[in-house]
Order: C-alpha cells, then sequence, then structure tokens
C-alpha cells in the first residue's frame, strides 16, 4: 500500500512540465537562432582577397562614371563577349547591345548613387550587389528610381570582366 500518492503526483507533474518546456524549447530555440547576424565574426579577409575587392570596388566606381558619360569604350573593355544582362523589364541584352546603347544616346544617366554595396570574392569570381537611386532616360522614357542590382565579375587572363548583370525596380 502506497502511503504517500500525492508525493508520487507531484513527481510526475514536475516531471511532466519539464518535459513540457524542454518541448518547448527545442522548438524556440531553433526559432531564435535565425535572429542572429553573424554568431562568429569571420575572420580578417586574406591579402589577395582584399586586393581582389579593392580592384572590384574600383572597376564599379568607373562602372558609374562610364554610365554617367555614355564611355562605349569601357564596355568594350570589361564586359565579356558572352556578357548577359537582365533589364528590371526582363529583357536580356548582350556585349554588343549595351555598346551601341552607349554609342548611340539612347541610354542616358543623368545622376547615379551607388550605396549598400557589398562584394563577395570566390577565387577567380566576385559577386557585387548594391543599391543605385538613378536618374536617367532610354529612348525617350524615363526611368528614374531606386534599384538593386548584381553583377558577376570574373577574372579572365588577369583582368576582371563582368559576365553578368540584373537590376530591380525596388520601392
Amino acid at each position: 500500500m502506497d502511503l504517500c500518492p500525492l508525493v508520487h503526483a507531484e513527481v510526475s507533474i514536475v516531471i511532466n512540465k519539464c518535459w513540457v518546456f524542454l518541448l518547448l524549447l527545442s522548438i524556440a530555440v531553433p526559432a531564435f537562432s535565425g535572429q542572429h547576424v553573424a554568431v562568429h565574426p569571420r575572420a580578417p579577409f586574406p591579402a589577395g582577397e582584399q586586393d581582389a575587392i579593392r580592384e572590384i570596388v574600383d572597376l564599379e566606381r568607373q562602372a558609374k562614371e562610364a554610365s554617367l558619360h555614355r564611355d562605349a569604350d569601357f564596355s568594350e573593355r570589361t564586359l565579356a563577349d558572352d556578357y548577359v544582362a537582365i533589364t528590371p523589364l526582363g529583357q536580356v541584352t548582350t556585349k554588343q547591345d549595351s555598346v551601341r546603347a552607349r554609342k548611340s544616346g539612347q541610354l542616358r544617366y543623368e545622376a547615379m548613387d551607388v550605396s549598400d554595396m557589398v562584394v563577395r570574392v570566390y577565387g577567380e569570381t566576385a559577386v557585387v550587389t548594391a543599391r543605385a537611386d538613378v536618374k536617367g532616360h532610354q529612348l525617350g522614357e524615363d526611368f528614374s528610381g531606386p534599384y538593386r542590382y548584381t553583377r558577376i565579375w570574373v577574372r579572365r587572363n588577369g583582368r576582371w570582366q563582368t559576365v553578368s548583370y540584373q537590376a530591380t525596380v525596388t520601392q
């Protein structure tokens, strides 16, 4: 005969509460772990990667200036022969299309403010993401506004070339 049935009931309730707590904890921890931006900060970039990032940032600056000044020669030098771009309207354009648009003046940028740029280097490839607030016209149509873009650079024979570009209109 059990002389302390209440003690066993209390122990059972405490154990059940512990299981419920552990179950809730196992569900909540993964859900909240996604809130951390960086649990382990990245080590400093290797020297070669730092050099590549500096080169790409400089090329991005030059690309902005070339766009503002309709410098078709810059496009000739830096766009790969197999370059493909996707416009904000989903049109696919090539190196030849880009050079022709610059030479003809059908694409005109009056102002461009680039911000939030991130450069990631993967060996001989660099991926750039950024925000650009632009003022410009294409074939007389105003396309001014905020954009996000991705540009992919590949180092071929010791020099960086753009192989792909994609822009999206943002709010």
